[in-house]
């Protein structure tokens, strides 16, 4: 029986395009409520920076990889 704890829940790739999705998310809501919008108005700014930068840094991580960018394309 293959022992579950070993795999990891995530690939990496995907956990890092989460994480930079996430960081860049935080601060475009933090700059923007510093910038005198307001809590709702920041956290609808990081929501739409974090939708917005997941395929973003998935297309970059992708051609960083070595594949061309028809081959990238070509895939997704």
């Amino acid at each position: 029986m293959e022992n579950r704890v070993d795999r990891p829940l995530l690939p990496l790739r995907t956990a890092l395009v989460f994480l930079l999705a996430a960081l860049s998310g935080v601060a475009a809501g933090a700059l923007s409520w510093l910038a005198g919008e307001g809590v709702p108005r920041g956290m609808l700014a990081g929501l739409a920076v974090t939708g917005l930068s997941i395929p973003f840094f998935d297309r970059l991580i992708t051609s960083e990889t070595g594949h061309s960018c028809e081959e990238a394309h070509d895939h997704g």
